[in-house]
Formats: structure tokens, sequence, C-alpha cells
């Protein structure tokens, strides 16, 4: 047992005595790749190529699908504060219309005085049969703010075959 300490103590001393040299010797696994270096990017581009560039787990926008509805029957406003609701009924061939929308007709507001729309819904892809005027019947409305209204003096809304208008009063 004494001679097992004596070569454990004169082991310890011999790897003391090495001073550092086992520290930087490639036996020891922190120096396997040595120091780090400062140097220029290769290829510096603005994008990230581990980002995609669409966001993982969304989809495209869908495109509308809607068509205008066969007639406008109604067509009200009706002041709110802040503005003006305008309230559409579309009367469509067949039961089953969804989606309806007031679509502008311009993007960059009234033009001359006149603020339009139409209306339009989607078609069901099987129909279940006419049905009475009620039951084809698709109600849309949109809020209009007071500084849209401002110019106007006429509000449309258009069908696939008539269209419907109010004037300011």
């Amino acid at each position: 047992m004494a001679f097992t300490r004596s070569l454990m103590l004169c082991s310890a001393l011999a790897l003391a005595g090495c001073g550092g040299g086992l520290s930087n010797s490639w036996v020891n696994p922190v120096n396997w790749f040595g120091n780090s270096r400062s140097g220029p990017v290769e290829n510096a581009s603005s994008t990230n190529p581990l980002i995609p560039p669409r966001r993982l787990g969304t989809r495209p926008k869908a495109v509308y699908q809607g068509r205008p509805i066969d007639q406008i029957s109604e067509l009200r406003v009706e002041r709110r504060p802040g503005g003006a609701i305008i309230h559409a009924v579309g009367v469509g061939e067949v039961i089953g219309y969804y989606d309806a929308r007031l679509t502008p007709d311009s993007i960059d507001g009234p033009i001359n005085g006149v603020l339009g729309y139409t209306l339009e819904a989607v078609r069901p892809a099987s129909t279940v049969g006419v049905g009475g005027q009620g039951a084809r019947e698709v109600n849309v409305a949109v809020f209009v703010s007071d500084q849209e209204l401002r110019d106007v003096k006429t509000i449309v809304v258009k069908g696939a075959r008539n269209q419907r208008s109010t004037r300011r009063r």
C-alpha cells in the first residue's frame, strides 16, 4: 500500500512539473479547435438563408370567389355617430348564397360625388331549389366614416341585373 501511495505521489509531482505542457497539448479536448480569429463575412446578404421566405404555418391569401348577386331589393343608409351604415339586401337566383360582401367600386373613394359598391356573394356548388324571395335574400352592411362621406352626394349599390341609389338630403 505504501508503494501505491508513493507511485501516485511521484506521478502527481511529475505532472505538476511539466508546467503548462499538458494544458497546451493536443491531448486536452479544450485545445482541439484552437483560438478564434476575426475575418470578413464571405456572403453578406440581407436575408437569413435559414428562415423561409414565407412564414411556416401561414397560407397565401385566398382569392374571393364571389360574383354580383342577381338583384338589389333594398338599400338604406342609417346615420350613426362617426359615420353611417350602408345596408343592402340582395336576392339571388337560388337558395344558399354565402360570404356576401359590399365591394367598393373604387379604391380611391368616391368618384364625382358617387360612392359605388357591388353586392357580391358566393353561389353554392349544389342548389337546393329556387324557393321564395325571403329564402333567397342576402343582407350585407358596411360602416363608412364621416371622413369618407365628406364629398359623397350619392351612394349606389349594383347587382347583376339592377342597381339602387340614394341621394343625400
